[in-house]
């Protein structure tokens, strides 16, 4: 009997280190998935990182990212998405729609943190914004009053003007459009659709705005337009066209004006949802957030260059003002 009991003790002792490693807790891994390009869209990543650490992780510290960028070839967003589920992360975080969708239809199980410009129930991707149910949960700024809303920032700033133009990329959802039309028609002005899916048709609609004698361009919500910021800087510089985007990164780029919600606080609260879920919280019972403020950017420098006149009401209006 005491040799068996002392079998069993030397037994159990052996046993429990290994007991001990395999219970330690592994350093969890949260997979980044975007449609764009580390070099122009770094500062996303560090607001992301920003967040995660709001809720006490620290990548290299506590915490690994595993990054993934499409630079802005959204096909390669599945085949980026299969590689984050057979990398076993824990939560996976998405920048924009084609991300989301390409997250969602690669996993039913790991926990999903989207932000995007359309609206995730009509896409199909959460039940309801307030319990969203599934895998998923994250931030939608809600596009459609938006795109209406920059026509009529551009048309004060070209208050001459009678003809503007809309980029649109049509193998994106645009359910915006018809918003955008509306605020035209009440304000008497004419709007032609001009659309783009690629780099050439981006060139070739620009040039188009001359025959068309465009005054003026507002351009359309999407991610492939987000990613080609440089090249639509560019053109409207090259076809002085006075044009409006969404993020405030197109003014600071050297674009006229820019109206939407701040993209790095966008993420940076992407990366707190990350944080809580992997202290426990599921995303069915997180709700999906919206933007409740948005910036207004002038860049003065551009608007000189293309002989405008800023009113005094905007400069009263907007948030940073680049001289």
């Amino acid at each position: 009997m005491i040799r068996r009991e002392l079998l069993l003790l030397l037994s159990g002792a052996v046993a429990t280190p290994r007991v001990l490693r395999a219970q330690k807790k592994a350093t969890p891994v949260v997979g980044f998935l975007h449609f764009g390009s580390p070099g122009l869209f770094a500062y996303q990543a560090a607001s992301f990182r920003q967040g995660l650490s709001e809720t006490g992780y620290v990548e290299e510290e506590n915490l690994a990212i595993e990054y993934r960028w499409a630079e802005g070839h959204l096909d390669r967003l599945p085949g980026l998405a299969a590689d984050l589920v057979d990398r076993r992360v824990d939560v996976i975080c998405a920048v924009g729609p084609p991300s989301a969708v390409a997250a969602k239809n690669a996993t039913l199980t790991i926990p999903i943190v989207f932000s995007m410009g359309i609206d995730p129930v009509k896409a199909g991707l959460v039940a309801s914004l307030p319990r969203p149910g599934g895998n998923l949960t994250g931030f939608s700024i809600i596009a459609s009053e938006l795109g209406a809303k920059r026509l009529e920032l551009l048309s004060e700033i070209v208050p001459k003007a009678k003809l503007f133009a809309l980029l649109v990329n049509p193998d994106e959802a645009n359910s915006w459009i018809d918003d955008v039309e509306k605020g035209a028609r009440a304000k008497g002005l004419q709007l032609v659709i001009v659309k783009a899916s690629s780099d050439a048709e981006i060139d070739a609609g620009f040039a188009a705005l001359v025959n068309l004698h465009a005054d003026g361009l507002v351009i359309g919500d999407s991610v492939f337009f987000t990613s080609r910021r440089d090249q639509l800087v560019a053109l409207a510089s090259r076809y002085r066209v006075p044009a409006i985007e969404r993020w405030r990164e197109f003014a600071e780029a050297g674009g006229l004006i820019s109206y939407g919600p701040s993209l790095a606080d966008i993420n940076r609260q992407v990366g707190a949802y990350a944080g809580r879920i992997l202290k426990g919280d599921k995303p069915a019972d997180l709700p999906v957030q919206q933007p409740t403020t948005f910036e207004l950017v002038v860049n003065l420098k551009t608007a000189k260059t293309l002989g405008l006149t800023v009113s005094p009401s905007i400069l009263a209006r907007a948030d940073e003002v680049i001289e």
